[in-house]
């Protein structure tokens, strides 16, 4: 099936379906005739720089913006038609903490529990079941604005799956906080999909990415790949990378970008990440390159791409094509 086309077979089994959808903001175009779909159960990552168009696309999937063209369901209702019923049967976690600061803990909590109508004899299993998952056993009636970052990424994750929505969408959850809380996070985003819950996040953190069934990269409104990190990485990264590991590396890159054969060089840890077209006559060219130089270089070997290496090669080839189509006038 192709990257912008929609299976319209097992209906029943999708969660998400979205066909040609754009948003414009006067001159603007946010989101550029996006198609995919997400199915029930599944974690799909909508993976983008700043500015590509996440936000703006999940804010029209959550019955919060309309858009100015194409189609999706969500759910089974109608994006354009049915927001408030979107909004009955799914959970939505902002960007920005939407919590009350000023408010306690279980305040929070309470106060969902009436905007969701939550009914009196399951309020107090569903509160004791967040600030169990959230770890805040001993902060219940602890303001929220003292909370540190994490526990309160988790407290308005518990919040937004309070009324136990089918589907969540996560906007940029773990913008913020620090790598412990983020994997914390991510072992509720498993847990929840384990019990048949739809999550679709969105992030810009590219090893997040690796935690998702399917990821679709998204680029200044365009959708210009979809996938599983698998297929990603090796069906559409075309080039080779090799990794060199080598003292000097900041220098060493600078002159590697330079040598024919290659086409992408960046830092990658204490290293760097090569691409290349062919990795057996690019690792000569960098082998010779440094031992005339007196760089010391304890490795280079061909590996598997990460989705920076993806998502780096996929957005400059985009580019590449923008540029030829504006040179040839289309």
């Amino acid at each position: 099936m192709e990257m912008n086309t929609i299976d319209n077979k097992n209906d029943d089994k999708k969660a998400v379906v979205v066909v040609g959808l754009e948003r414009r903001f006067g001159d603007f175009l946010a989101v550029d005739s996006v198609s995919f779909e997400v199915f029930k159960g599944e974690i799909f990552g909508f993976l983008g720089p700043n500015g590509a168009g996440k936000s703006t696309t999940i804010r029209m999937l959550c019955g919060i913006l309309a858009p100015t063209g194409g189609s999706g369901t969500v759910g089974g209702f109608d994006i354009r038609t049915e927001p408030e019923k979107i909004k009955e049967h799914i959970g939505y976690m902002s960007q920005k903490f939407s919590l009350y600061e000023d408010l306690t803990v279980e305040e929070n909590i309470d106060f969902y529990s009436g905007i969701y109508c939550i009914p009196a004899e399951k309020k107090k299993r569903r509160k004791e079941w967040i600030i169990d998952m959230a770890g805040l056993k001993d902060h219940r009636h602890s303001q929220t604005a003292i909370l540190s970052g994490g526990w309160k990424q988790r407290l308005a994750l518990g919040c937004a799956i309070l009324h136990e929505p089918s589907i969540i969408f996560l906007d940029e959850p773990t913008s913020g906080v620090d790598p412990i809380s983020r994997r914390q996070f991510w072992d509720l985003i498993y847990e929840l999909s384990g019990s048949g819950v739809t999550v679709f996040v969105t992030t810009h953190y590219m090893d997040e990415a690796e935690y998702c069934d399917r990821i679709g990269l998204i680029y200044r409104g365009k959708l210009i790949a979809i996938g599983s990190p698998e297929y990603l990485k090796t069906e559409l990264m075309k080039e080779d990378i090799l990794e060199v590991a080598c003292d000097r590396s900041q220098d060493a890159m600078d002159q590697i970008g330079g040598l024919p054969d290659i086409k992408e060089v960046t830092l990658f840890g204490n290293g760097l990440h090569v691409v290349t077209g062919n990795a057996a006559s690019a690792e000569k060219s960098i082998r010779n390159l440094l031992a005339g130089q007196n760089y010391v270089v304890t490795g280079i070997e061909k590996v598997v791409p990460s989705m920076e290496d993806v998502f780096i090669s996929l957005i400059e080839a985009y580019d590449r094509e923008h540029q030829k189509g504006i040179k040839d006038g289309v």
